[in-house]
């Protein structure tokens, strides 16, 4: 029997939150959800999901300063990361120029497309 894969989903804005982890569990996919990146660093250190979604614009900590936490750890940095950000592609450009700056496995934009989301998931996961 396959188990299920899980979805860490690291997204401060609420409806984003509700609607991203509903998208996975129409999918098969169990989700943890954080509200910032402090819990959501956390989380991936004591539950090991599969994936982890990760907004850019938080409170507290940024999704950028979380990302590198997540790649600089060596418990969690094999865990594929998949940026969504409302920030648009320039945050994309801005990544792939950064010297010593690991590469998100995955970027997306907010709206989010459903589809384009789910698979590019299932490609890494």
């Amino acid at each position: 029997m396959n188990e299920k894969k899980t979805i860490l989903v690291v997204e401060d804005e609420k409806d984003v939150r509700i609607y991203i982890t509903a998208l996975f569990q129409d999918h098969g996919y169990e989700i943890l959800t954080a509200e910032n990146g402090i819990e959501g660093f956390d989380l991936a250190k004591s539950d090991k999901p599969d994936l982890i979604t990760l907004d850019i614009a938080m409170p507290d900590q940024s999704g950028m300063r979380t990302f590198r936490m997540f790649k600089d750890s060596d418990e969690l940095k094999e865990i594929p990361v998949i940026i969504i950000t409302g920030m648009g592609e320039n945050v994309n450009s801005f990544i792939k120029r950064l010297k010593g700056f690991s590469q998100p496995e995955g970027f997306m934009g907010k709206p989010v497309d459903p589809e384009k989301l789910i698979k590019m998931v299932s490609d890494l996961i």
